[in-house]
């Protein structure tokens, strides 16, 4: 146990989790360090544009959200000079009890130690790539959001929205809002599932009545929606290389619409590099589809003194990561000897308790379609990074035995470029999964490595830093 005096707690995010757990450690006593890539506090869903730019009402930003998006932005400047918070700043490495930490606009970088860590990384899209994807004007959901709300600016002129989960409508919504033309929402779940999901999700009456609104003010606003889809391509104007236009199956028929940009994704996936770094004990989440770092009710990894909170740890939304960012900080307090209330603790694990049966509605409402692999041609860019295609996927299969994903990586490059599998790794995964007839979490995972997101070559040491 290390006396309060003597913790350095570092939080790795300044999304609503990071915000909370921040708030607490403060509220106890503590000046935590708080590392965030964003230049302001927030996170991607109340992300904060420049300071320069002209400023739009947190009405227009963040909607149904504006007063949760206030009132956290208000909690972090409330802490100011009573954390130590670096913004601009990516965590690239973990080893030894220290984080290694660039600072983007100098590109300096610094060794930052700690006694506790609290990692709030947050999500990213979940990618399965369609024929075409590589066009410019091709953005995931979550990229075509950041464009709206941090820079005040659109994808495109002729939009449509293609994939599926709630983010697919949220996205449509607030760029039909803005007087986008949003000319087609293409979902690939089905309306059977949604009803079928409907049960689960009214556990949570006040998220879901926000869903219903969105899909309803689309409809009357003319927004073509499309559910049970089967994206086919994107279209391309060879001579000019930009997007023209999708293609889909429907039922039997092929359809095709005009557009000049495209967001797609297929929900969230977690954020998890810096967990398998600090060597975090993994398994298999079958409600999210993926490998996660394991954790306890209150947040606690497998390695002592690091603690997992947000959607880093398991998509489960904004309100869950504000609780889950709260309860880890209660935990790393406790575990030192600090007094908390047990019962505040106790009501934050049931209210996150409670959001697990509304999650698995959600999946069951938008599930993550199980053939694409099936229909993936084998001249579809998987890894652009590395231009690597799905029949490269399928070859290194059946020419190397390939099985587990670091040995395809290995034998294919797939996940060796920029993105370190973030855009890959998802379709690569069901692709051996299919290939290889073996249940998707049999294949494995991309294990985490430094540095976690590209970096310069050669690095500039941080004045007094040591490094």
């Amino acid at each position: 146990m290390t006396a309060a005096s003597e913790l350095r707690p570092v939080i790795v995010g300044a999304g609503p989790a990071g915000v909370r757990a921040a708030q607490t450690l403060v509220a106890h006593g503590l000046r935590p360090v708080v590392i965030d890539e964003a230049p302001r506090a927030g996170g991607q869903i109340y992300r904060r544009p420049p300071a320069g730019l002209a400023q739009r009402t947190a009405k227009t930003l963040y909607g149904f959200e504006s007063k949760r998006a206030d009132a956290l932005h208000a909690a972090f400047d409330g802490l100011r000079g009573r954390i130590e918070h670096h913004p601009d700043s990516l965590v690239w490495n973990a080893q030894d009890g220290q984080l290694d930490v660039m600072h983007g606009p100098t590109q300096a970088t610094r060794q930052v130690p700690y006694s506790h860590l609290v990692v709030a990384t947050g999500a990213t899209d979940r990618v399965l790539p369609v024929p075409g994807w590589t066009l410019p004007g091709v953005y995931t959901l979550g990229g075509a959001q950041v464009a709206l709300k941090f820079q005040g600016c659109a994808i495109g002129r002729r939009v449509v929205f293609m994939g599926t989960g709630p983010l697919l409508y949220l996205v449509a919504y607030q760029y039909a809002k803005t007087g986008v033309d949003v000319a087609a929402v293409l979902d690939t779940a089905r309306l059977a599932d949604q009803i079928a999901a409907t049960p689960a999700m009214l556990t949570q009456p006040a998220v879901f009545a926000k869903g219903v609104y969105y899909v309803g003010w689309l409809r009357a606003h003319g927004v073509a929606l499309h559910s049970g889809v089967r994206p086919l391509r994107v279209l391309g104007d060879d001579a000019q290389s930009r997007v023209t236009g999708v293609a889909w199956q429907d039922g039997n028929a092929e359809r095709t619409l005009a557009c000049d940009a495209i967001g797609f994704g297929y929900a969230l996936r977690s954020e998890t590099q810096l967990a398998d770094l600090l060597g975090c004990r993994f398994d298999y989440a079958p409600m999210h589809r993926a490998h996660l770092p394991v954790r306890d009710a209150a947040g606690r990894a497998s390695v002592p003194g690091v603690y997992l909170a947000g959607d880093g740890a398991g998509i489960m939304g904004a309100d869950a990561a504000e609780w889950a960012g709260e309860r880890a900080a209660l935990a790393l307090l406790a575990d030192n000897g600090v007094a908390i209330d047990t019962a505040r603790a106790a009501q934050l694990e049931r209210r996150l308790d409670r959001l697990t049966g509304f999650r698995r509605g959600l999946e069951r409402a938008f599930p993550v379609p199980q053939d694409w692999a099936a229909h993936a041609p084998d001249d579809l860019v998987v890894c652009r990074c590395e231009n690597v295609t799905a029949g490269t996927l399928r070859q290194t299969v059946a020419v190397n035995g390939a099985n587990e994903m670091n040995r395809l990586k290995a034998l294919s490059r797939v996940g060796m470029g920029r993105c370190q599998g973030r855009m890959c790794g998802v379709a690569a995964a069901e692709i051996l999964a299919h290939a290889t007839q073996q249940p998707l979490q049999q294949v494995g995972r991309l294990r985490g490595q430094a540095p976690i997101k590209p970096i310069p070559i050669r690095l500039v040491p941080a004045e007094g830093s040591g490094t």
